[in-house]
């Protein structure tokens, strides 16, 4: 390999992403990510002035970049992120399903509506963008997928129950997704995060938070910058032969 070659791994330049959440946190900093390696990014949030916002804020940063509002519980809006996105750009190359809510409720207290509320935003959405996206990433010659996670899913959860067993459920669905979408060129992996310093992270009781960044060998929190490097290694040719597979990006929380 040489010096060409080499600075080419991360480059996305020419493909089309679609990165939801990607107003705030962990999506905003792969969109940013996205964006500076080239790549036109459509970023998804349930909150119109936020797409809006953040569209602004990555055009100024030198992008290409549109924000299309869609709350990932509801499939019609989901279908609609992909038609707007390729309208717009005329392709998709790269789906990152970042969008998620932190829903909980104590066993003993469960209801169907919450239930139906963290599944179908954290699981069910998720699936049926990438369905949607599917004839698209086709005639990609770059295709990727690329599911966050949580590192929660290899852990006691007793905390976050159904937020864990919808990224459990995802992170099945990368899998079974990878080994069906090899043969049409389509590879498909997931990021499994520990505590990052998040809007997510923040809202719960301070010394949750504190035992939450001390959980880790690290002992800290990660910023959210943190997993741009593991998202692009995931969805550029660096990763060009990683397929099915958890990047865990967690700071020394899970053993896996």
């Amino acid at each position: 390999m040489d010096r060409q070659q080499l600075h080419h791994l991360h480059d996305l330049t020419g493909r089309v992403a679609i990165v939801t959440g990607g107003t705030r946190g962990i999506g905003l900093a792969i969109a940013e990510g996205f964006a500076a390696a080239g790549a036109k990014v459509a970023v998804a949030s349930r909150k119109p002035e936020s797409c809006a916002d953040t569209e602004a804020h990555l055009r100024a940063f030198g992008g290409d970049a549109i924000g299309i509002p869609t709350h990932m519980g509801d499939v019609d809006a989901v279908n609609a992120l992909v038609d707007c996105t390729v309208e717009e750009f005329g392709r998709l190359d790269i789906v990152v399903n970042n969008a998620a809510n932190a829903l909980t409720l104590p066993f003993g207290q469960l209801t169907v509506d919450a239930w139906e509320k963290s599944l179908g935003t954290n699981l069910r959405g998720p699936v049926f963008l990438i369905e949607r996206a599917l004839p698209h990433l086709e005639t990609s010659a770059h295709a990727a997928i690329l599911n966050v996670i949580s590192a929660g899913v290899y852990l006691f959860s007793p905390y976050t129950a159904m937020y864990a067993a919808a990224k459990a459920g995802l992170m099945s669905m990368t899998r079974s997704m990878a080994a069906v979408f090899a043969e049409r060129g389509i590879r498909v992996n997931a990021l499994a995060p520990g505590t990052v310093d998040t809007d997510m992270v923040r809202a719960n009781a301070p010394e949750r938070v504190e035992s939450m960044h001390r959980a880790a060998f690290m002992r800290r929190a990660a910023h959210p910058d943190e997993m741009v490097g593991p998202a692009l290694l995931l969805c550029s040719d660096a990763g060009s032969f990683i397929t099915g597979q958890v990047v865990i990006a967690d700071g020394g929380l899970a053993a896996h």
